[in-house]
């Protein structure tokens, strides 16, 4: 038995109920947001109280995208605008101590955040660490930082570091989906694949457990990052291409920037990946390894790719099939080929997939014969298909 590791001894004890539960203190901050294409009218009801001096960091192209209609917002408010700035071109510790060295950030009252999830990712660094207030505008809807308490901390090199927590996300974020959706669809198309990804994941990874309240809230909501994926995602897509900001859209963007924001909060209030990640992320970072994935590729695109290898594993066939649809229905990938990744090099990930911490607490192992058969499942799916058009 000590041959066990301590935590596959734990995880086993737990799902058999022999863990008793401990009352505890903890708090949870869940998002504030506003969502729709008038929503900026809503800065100064929310902002004003927090002072008046407002310092503007993001992206260079989010900037671009939606700095005028921001500034055409606070200019009917109490506000002032004192800068604008770019906040570099990744989200380092380095970078985000050269922003507060800036003198504008030292006399900011609160801070505007726009951008996708690095512009984002680094102002809540800055800001919630200084207990600065801080507000989100996302001009993108490829991920969920808008609306979490973490930011993705990475390497000078680019390389990702590790996950910087916080005991609460930004102040507000205004998600105007009319800026989003004249966004490049992409974003949005590589967001459906990690969204879904996180139900899931999360119910694969609590199975059978005596979870806490906060995390069965979080696999509770969870579900609520694949449905609505399901019944608007294609239209959605369709829209989004157009540059159209619709019912469909809106309904996509909340599942992938908020819904995904709250599981997420939910889920890792422990500061643990445990029921936050699984499969389909252990077969993206196998997948890092190969540069045509970061250099051609994005991550919510490649994750949704390992859904449908994590789904097959779990012999969860009716779900593997209906993602399976929607992937060929969004052109979300099907097949390696997709990715442009070869079988040797899928069977080099298939060695180091089993060992990866994404799947430390699934509740049985992942093993390289598993991997083969999905693999093989897969293929013949596709193949059915082709022969069919």
């Amino acid at each position: 038995m000590n041959d066990i590791p301590y935590a596959m001894r734990y995880m086993a004890a737990q799902r058999k109920g022999d863990i008793t539960m401990k009352l505890e203190n903890y708090e949870v901050h869940l998002p504030n947001y506003s969502i729709g294409d008038k929503i900026y009218d809503k800065i100064g009801p929310v902002c004003e109280s927090y002072g008046k001096k407002v310092l503007v960091i993001g992206g260079r192209k989010a900037l671009a995208a939606a700095y005028d209609k921001i500034r055409s917002y606070v200019d009917q408010t109490n506000l002032e605008i004192i800068g604008k700035e770019i906040y570099g071109e990744n989200c380092t510790y380095a970078t985000v101590e050269k922003l507060r060295a800036m003198p504008l950030y030292q006399e900011a009252d609160m801070v505007f955040g726009v951008g996708g999830g690095k512009a984002l990712d680094t102002v809540k660094c800055l800001c919630i660490t200084d207990d600065k207030p801080v507000f989100a505008f996302p001009t993108i809807a490829s991920n969920c930082s808008a609306c979490t308490s973490v930011s993705i901390m990475y390497n000078e090199d680019g390389t990702f570091l590790k996950p910087h927590f916080f005991i609460r996300p930004v102040m507000h974020s205004f998600i105007d989906t009319e800026i989003i959706a004249k966004a490049p669809s992409q974003y949005m198309w590589a967001g459906i694949g990690d969204t879904y990804a996180k139900y899931y994941e999360a119910t694969i990874s609590s199975r059978d457990e005596q979870l806490e309240h906060f995390t069965a809230l979080g696999v509770a909501v969870s579900r609520m990052c694949c449905d609505p994926l399901i019944q608007y995602g294609p239209k959605a897509l369709e829209d989004h291409k157009k540059g159209l900001c619709t019912y469909d859209v809106e309904q996509v963007v909340l599942a992938i920037v908020v819904t995904t924001g709250i599981a997420s909060i939910f889920l890792t209030k422990d500061y643990t990946p445990d029921y936050n990640s699984g499969l389909a992320h252990a077969i993206f970072y196998a997948m890092t390894s190969y540069p045509v994935i970061e250099e051609r590729h994005l991550h919510g695109e490649v994750v949704g790719f390992g859904i449908l290898l994590a789904l097959l594993v779990d012999q969860q066939y009716d779900e593997f099939e209906k993602i399976y649809r929607l992937n060929r229905a969004v052109e979300l990938p099907v097949s390696l080929e997709d990715i442009e990744i070869t079988d040797e090099q899928w069977d080099e990930c298939m060695d180091r997939i089993p060992e990866m911490s994404d799947v430390a607490h699934y509740p049985y192992k992942v093993t390289k014969e598993m991997l083969t058969e999905a693999m093989d499942r897969l293929k013949e799916r596709v193949r059915r298909d082709n022969e069919e058009e």
